[in-house]
């Protein structure tokens, strides 16, 4: 693969090893850059005309996109990644959710009372922008950068997103086995958008996924339930488990995004699911963020349940005690880097760990 990250075999190999719960990825999440020395001379694109231009014109994206990649850093093991969100949560949209895009970020709006129907819809518009935008940026980019898979979520988030957080809640105790049938549907029509997104950006085989921009030399994907902070341990093994661990099983690696502090409760749900390879934590608003020290134990517990980690928003004071106290095998963290100076002062603690 021709690459603007010239050390890209070396961070693929780092990252092989976190898979498998060895050594250390150094990285952040999304790209640096302030003062980075552009790898090719490509053109800015004039600005969007408004915020529908900004997130929905695949071309005017991939565009940017192009740009503000060949100015980014990928030192250590930054992937370049190019970033083809439409939301936190986009498979509701193809689902008949809408997209509403804002300053930034892109809101998934619920349907309401709308009767919803959990079919996959070749023809449907929603689909046709997911793919369009996949196929502008894997032009743009020839080789020189991965085309990351949009967030699409799965499970009882993307319900949430067509019907609300409350009727979803509802449902739960209400209508429990028309609620599995609906989470079925929904895996099953996850899969299909998948892996026609894996057939388009896949290089050779390997892929990377927008979220936290991770890579992996097959099938990759985020999972999450951030509705779960809201149910039992009880209810995530009845209603979230099963359909997470089918992900797991049929995705060659997988990454759950824990998102909260009432969350951690689920923590030993997830570490029965055998083919799930990592955990993230996301602490949440207010919280110290993920290199404190108080979440030490937290990532102790995930280790030891055979999963590999990953810490996130990690200051520079705090890189060197966190792999003191964790070990050096398992570990994917990310930095808050302000400049190349500070991925170098980074290198050097990390260096004497590997």
């Amino acid at each position: 693969m021709k690459t603007w990250k010239t050390n890209l075999e070396e961070s693929k190999k780092r990252y092989v090893d976190w898979w498998d719960g060895k050594g250390i990825v150094l990285t952040m999440w999304e790209h640096l850059q302030k003062n980075v020395s552009p790898h090719a001379t490509v053109a800015q694109p004039l600005p969007p005309k408004d915020l529908n231009q900004f997130w929905f014109d695949p071309e005017w994206r991939a565009q940017n996109i192009n740009y503000q990649l060949s100015r980014s850093s990928f030192k250590a093991d930054i992937m370049p990644v190019a970033n083809t969100h439409l939301g936190p949560g986009s498979l509701a949209a193809l689902l008949g959710a809408e997209l509403d895009g804002g300053e930034d970020t892109i809101w998934i709006r619920h349907m309401g009372n709308t009767e919803i129907a959990l079919e996959y819809n070749t023809q449907n518009p929603m689909l046709k922008l997911h793919l369009d935008l996949l196929k502008a940026c894997k032009e743009k980019a020839e080789e020189n950068y991965f085309v990351g898979c949009p967030d699409l979520c799965e499970g009882l988030d993307v319900l949430a997103s067509l019907k609300g957080t409350q009727e979803t809640l509802m449902d739960m105790i209400m209508q429990p086995d028309e609620l599995l049938s609906q989470l079925q549907k929904i895996n099953d029509i996850f899969f299909k958008v998948f892996d026609q997104i894996y057939d388009i950006i896949n290089v050779n085989g390997e892929m990377a996924f927008c979220y936290f921009s991770i890579w992996g030399p097959g099938k990759v994907s985020k999972l999450q339930s951030d509705i779960s902070i809201m149910f039992s341990e009880d209810d995530f093994r009845t209603f979230v488990q099963p359909f997470i661990r089918e992900q797991a099983q049929k995705i060659d690696y997988t990454l759950y995004h824990l998102d909260g502090v009432d969350a951690q409760r689920h923590l030993d749900a997830l570490l029965e699911i055998d083919e799930l390879n990592a955990i993230q934590w996301t602490p949440g608003v207010g919280e110290p963020q993920g290199g404190d020290s108080r979440w030490y134990g937290l990532y102790k517990r995930i280790l030891a349940g055979g999963k590999s980690i990953m810490a996130n928003w990690v200051s520079l004071n705090e890189l060197e005690p966190l792999i003191d106290n964790l070990g050096p095998d398992g570990l994917h963290i990310n930095v808050d880097f302000k400049t190349e100076k500070d991925i170098e002062t980074a290198l050097k603690i990390v260096e004497k760990y590997r």
